[in-house]
């Protein structure tokens, strides 16, 4: 499978999922599938970043789409996403989960993922999922996209739900920092900041980071850019 030459308009997928047997399904429908060619798998996150790393440096291309589970021993899928989306920014992520509940959806939409579809979904719509990430499109399970539509729908949470070092993410986030740049400021690790983001997004019921910088401004919590580059401006002397 891997090494082999595939048409210039073949989709390249790997497949990263903890179960054997639901890789080889995977792999196994795919194969069916024309115009998608599976080049690879993994057991787990961590494994799967190796063979991308790898692949880089044998000059071998990379997969387009990456099909990946969340929960896996050593490196989950959401800590494996935002590896992936950070150093192959042309692969796509799309999440094959079991679990589709909206604090796992977030993280792994603000950890990069193009697409997240629970496993109990038609086969015609994970080639439905990959296609759209090809694409530039981010294809939802239906019943997670109605999940969100319902968070983002409700009336919003104050930051009086947040905790200190809460707020305090929140305005990093707002700056612009990534999860790498937060956990550098904050002397925590580049996981811990990712749960910490996760978090706040989870309890603000956002689903962007961009949504939590337009909030950090309307509430005061960091100065409106305008205001930044007032403060900023050194004053005449008189």
């Amino acid at each position: 499978m891997i090494g082999e030459r595939t048409p210039a308009e073949a989709v390249r997928v790997m497949v990263v999922d903890d179960h054997a047997i639901v890789r080889r399904g995977l792999i196994a429908y795919c194969d069916t599938v024309d115009g998608v060619d599976v080049m690879g798998e993994a057991a787990d996150g961590q494994q799967a970043v190796a063979q991308l790393r790898q692949w880089v440096t044998l000059g071998e291309p990379l997969p387009d789409v990456v099909l990946m589970d969340l929960q896996m021993p050593r490196m989950g899928g959401v800590e494996a996403t935002e590896a992936i989306v950070r150093d192959h920014p042309e692969v796509k992520v799309v999440v094959l989960s079991s679990f589709g509940e909206g604090e796992r959806v977030h993280a792994a939409l603000t950890a990069g993922a193009a697409g997240y579809l629970l496993k109990d979904a038609d086969p015609e719509e994970v080639v439905t999922a990959i296609q759209a990430a090809v694409h530039g499109e981010v294809h939802l399970d239906s019943a997670v996209a109605r999940q969100l539509t319902r968070r983002m729908t409700a009336p919003r949470v104050g930051l009086s739900s947040l905790t200190a070092r809460e707020r305090e993410i929140l305005a990093l986030v707002a700056k612009g920092d990534s999860n790498r740049e937060i956990a550098d400021r904050l002397a925590i690790s580049e996981r811990t900041a990712r749960t910490h983001v996760s978090n706040v997004l989870t309890k603000l019921q956002l689903s962007s980071r961009t949504q939590a910088a337009l909030l950090a401004v309307r509430e005061g919590l960091i100065p409106r850019p305008a205001e930044h580059r007032e403060s900023a401006r050194p004053r005449r002397m008189t």
